[in-house]
């Protein structure tokens, strides 16, 4: 299944994409896509719904992000070892963990704003993994069994933030809008093998950014499993697991974001985002 959220932000409704590409309401069966919903048994009632009994949604609305109730946004550096490479670092011996801000969310569509004082704005599609089910010291063996699905996510990043003023990579990850997630999640019955996906990213059109899960350093299955020795995942809780080479960052020279700039990203299977880079307005 491929569940959405779709309408202006704050009043989105629930909804799928049916096999014919458009958009079914799913209000009326449930009050919305959250955490809760995301359990195995929840998501096996809705398998049993026919998209077609559902009301067509009309026209092209706002997409939200898919579901709600995201308690924790964890993210993976230098995940890919050619992305290690062109950011002149070395490949982890385990996986780099660090959090993006949940403030950061938005929906796949909505816009970059580059924060104040930014300088190096730059872009990083990922694989986002979302937890359906309490994750505990589980084995690498059992891990995916605490998968809900998968979801598109750009790991906006401000390098100057995360690189040259501390040690915290935090700091440069989790600005508002840095964080887009969908269109959809897509649930694990039609991504049934997380490793075999290819992945891109382009910039006002041209081609940043290429590649496959198959290169991760450190697998799905792995992740999990890993992150879940020192915390516990919960229903809702997503991991947004690196980026493929091609980051404005490894450019030479480097290039970055700027207002009027626009994004667009996909991975195959899950949907593709896109986003409109602005200037940061306020004070």
């Amino acid at each position: 299944m491929k569940l959405l959220r779709y309408g202006p932000a704050g009043r989105e409704k629930p909804g799928l994409l049916g096999g014919d590409g458009a958009i079914r309401d799913l209000s009326g069966v449930v009050s919305q896509i959250d955490s809760a919903l995301l359990a195995p048994r929840e998501l096996a009632k809705l398998r049993k719904l026919d998209p077609a009994s559902l009301p067509i949604v009309r026209g092209t609305p706002r997409l939200g992000v898919p579901y709600i109730g995201i308690g924790k946004f964890i993210a993976i550096g230098l995940n890919f070892s050619d992305h290690a490479a062109e950011s002149n670092m070395p490949v982890p011996a385990e996986p780099i963990v660090f959090m993006k801000a949940t403030t950061c969310i938005t929906g796949p569509n909505d816009g970059i704003v580059i924060p104040k004082n930014s300088t190096k704005t730059d872009w990083e599609v990922e694989l986002g993994v979302v937890i359906g089910s309490k994750a505990q010291y589980v084995e690498i063996g059992d891990a995916l069994a605490h998968v809900a699905g998968y979801c598109v996510v750009n790991d906006v990043s401000e390098r100057n933030f995360q690189l040259e003023r501390g040690s915290q990579w935090d700091k440069g990850k989790g600005c508002d809008t840095f964080g887009p997630i969908g269109p959809y999640l897509v649930t694990t019955d039609e991504i049934t093998d997380p490793q075999t996906l290819d992945m891109w990213l382009d910039v006002n059109g041209e081609r940043r950014q290429r590649g496959n899960t198959r290169t991760m350093v450190f697998g799905v299955a792995h992740l999990v499993s890993y992150i879940s020795q020192f915390m516990t995942l919960l229903p809702g809780d997503i991991i947004t697991t690196g980026t493929p080479p091609g980051v404005g960052m490894g450019m030479k020279p480097p290039q970055y974001l700027k207002p009027g700039d626009v994004v667009t990203l996909g991975i195959a299977g899950l949907g593709e985002q896109r986003q409109a880079v602005t200037a940061y307005a306020g004070r």
